[in-house]
């Protein structure tokens, strides 16, 4: 079980460690409901270094990843990030991922932990036609989530830049405190603003330890990885094993607006025949009207008591006080405002169909 840099610091934070994608991972410190409102409301560190960040260089270093992936990648400006997915031939989601664009000519794609090595065989068997260079640095990296309203106050007293004027999923290379050549990108998975901070294993104990210095009077806590799914499922985040996989259709998932069909891609045509015919499944988001929690992997049920489709995630939204989830359902009961009902502890307990963001911030 691989540990991060910053294990000593979770450790000593009393940080609840967990086995998660091959790593030994802080999943709470406090208590999941404490660290998600402090997030909403204040200001967060997640250690999120165990995802993958690969980086590919050289002149068809564009023509590969537009093969690759569902978005168009030549819509991206320099020092600008775009979420996107790759996808199999068969038109399922092998990894949703965001790539940040260099220049023309140099990338730097961050996956998921739990599909580093899927990932890398994958970009590196369709590179061997296009000769760029391609190197795996997520053993060299770490990442830092600062998340929450009050980010860019931390932000302010370290880097030599008007972290405001950088607009949503961009990113900018600079000195933060005494560690050089540091990526800060306005990107996250909370929804509460932020940034995502990049940087060498070497330099990211004196990053945490400067982040904490200066967010004293912000009340800057360390937030674990369970705050860190609570949050995106009030955004409606989609989470890789959960509501994606590589059976997954983009269109089946909500995911048309990162799907553009103006260019060639493998797995295409299947999209397209899905989008024709219309998706078999589609994701929704619901509320529970009733007591009781949703999980993954609960049945969904229809008025009539059908089986019509399944959890993929679940929780008591702390924003909210009230359940929530995320699920497919077969298409034809999927709209808004419908109702449904959850089989938890085989009793069926009533939800209705809403659009998310479950919270809006």
């Amino acid at each position: 079980m691989k540990k991060t840099v910053l294990y000593d610091k979770h450790i000593a934070l009393n940080g609840k460690m967990v086995p998660f994608a091959g790593y030994l991972m802080p999943v709470q410190y406090e208590g999941v409901n404490i660290e998600h409102l402090h997030v909403r409301s204040s200001v967060g560190l997640f250690d999120v270094s165990h995802m993958g960040e690969f980086f590919l260089e050289g002149k068809n270093a564009t023509d590969l990843l537009q093969l690759l992936c569902s978005n168009d990648i030549c819509s991206i400006q320099n020092h600008k990030a775009q979420y996107t997915c790759l996808i199999n031939e068969f038109g399922g989601i092998i990894d949703d991922l965001i790539i940040y664009k260099f220049n023309e000519n140099k990338f730097m794609l961050v996956v998921n932990a739990g599909n580093i090595n899927k990932d890398w065989e994958w970009i590196k068997l369709h590179n061997k036609k296009f000769g760029n260079k391609l190197e795996n640095w997520s053993d060299k990296m770490s990442l830092l989530a600062l998340q929450g309203p009050k980010s860019y106050n931390i932000l302010e007293k370290v880097i030599n830049f008007d972290i405001h004027a950088l607009k949503n999923y961009s990113f900018i290379i600079c000195n933060l405190g005494l560690a050089k050549n540091v990526i800060v990108s306005t990107t996250g998975y909370t929804g509460s603003g932020g940034v995502e901070i990049y940087c060498d294993n070497k330099d990211v104990d004196l990053i945490w330890k400067t982040l904490f210095d200066l967010g004293k009077e912000f009340d800057l806590k360390p937030i674990g990885l369970a705050a860190r799914d609570t949050l995106r499922l009030e955004m409606g985040y989609c989470l890789y094993g959960n509501e994606i996989n590589d059976k997954t259709n983009p269109i089946e998932a909500n995911l048309k607006w990162i799907t553009k069909l103006n260019k060639d891609f493998i797995g295409k045509k299947h999209v397209i025949n899905t989008i024709e015919k219309g998706p078999t499944n589609k994701l929704i988001g619901f509320k529970i009207v009733e007591r009781g929690i949703p999980r993954s992997n609960y049945k969904i049920f229809d008025n009539n008591d059908n089986e019509i489709g399944i959890v993929t995630s679940g929780t008591m939204s702390p924003s909210l006080k009230q359940a929530i989830g995320l699920g497919y359902v077969k298409n034809k009961f999927s709209k808004p405002d419908s109702p449904i009902f959850i089989k938890i502890r085989n009793k069926k307990i009533k939800a209705v169909i809403v659009k998310t963001p479950f919270v809006k911030i």
